[in-house]
């Protein structure tokens, strides 16, 4: 089966040819990668676009990560899908791991594995950051395989939060009864650095609230009509 790798990418110009290299060193031949840059004012598209046609640049006005990952999930021809943020890094193996889950069960509908976050080596200020290296299981849109039928099943990314948008999916999976793994694998490495969008957004944490909120009204919402 054909693989699609979505990368939605806003600013990153320092570090996405690192994402999309860790990508392109594992994927199969026909697979296909798609960035959309989300209306950068650097160079991310300029550099996405350096791998010539193994990758596929589409730009797009600035709109967020949730319509950002939404018009590239728009374009996958693949049957199965997986992604990265433009800012992280694939672990070497991630895709024979996954391939091989999805292959030896076709009741999965996803994998994921387990994420390991690193201090970016161009940080200045490290003392300001508190993170962990221990590895912990990746409910992480970026740690995941999905079959595109499942994507598809579930639906899009929430647009209106700018935080929280995959917690707010993976909850509607759930509930929509996929069958989901996390192998024990380390697969996935986030980068911490001054950019990351939960330090850029602050004001946005009210998000991870309402993710939660409008799970718990859906399913109120379908206990009440059972």
């Amino acid at each position: 089966m054909k693989l699609s790798v979505v990368i939605p990418a806003y600013n990153a110009a320092r570090y996405i040819a690192e994402a999309i290299g860790s990508v392109l060193v594992q994927i199969p031949g026909d697979a296909e990668v798609i960035v959309v840059d989300d209306g950068s004012s650097d160079d991310t598209a300029a550099v996405a676009a350096r791998f010539g046609p193994a990758v596929r640049v589409i730009r797009e006005a600035h709109a967020g990560i949730g319509a950002t990952v939404n018009r590239a999930m728009r374009e996958v021809r693949g049957e199965l899908i997986a992604s990265i943020d433009a800012d992280d890094r694939w672990l070497s193996g991630k895709t024979k791991l996954q391939l091989a889950a999805l292959d030896a069960d076709p009741s999965l509908d996803a994998v994921f594995g387990y994420v390991r976050q690193f201090l970016s080596p161009d940080v200045i200020d490290a003392g300001r950051f508190a993170i962990t290296d221990q590895p912990m299981p990746g409910l992480h849109r970026g740690s995941m395989l999905i079959r595109r039928e499942a994507w598809e099943r579930v639906g899009s990314l929430d647009t209106e939060l700018t935080l929280g948008e995959f917690i707010a999916w993976y909850a509607r999976a759930v509930d929509a009864g996929l069958n989901m793994r996390v192998l024990p694998d380390v697969v996935y490495e986030r980068r911490v650095h001054g950019g990351n969008t939960v330090l850029r957004e602050r004001d946005a944490g009210a998000d991870y609230l309402r993710a939660v909120k409008a799970t718990m009204d859906r399913r109120r919402a379908a206990r009440s009509g059972g």
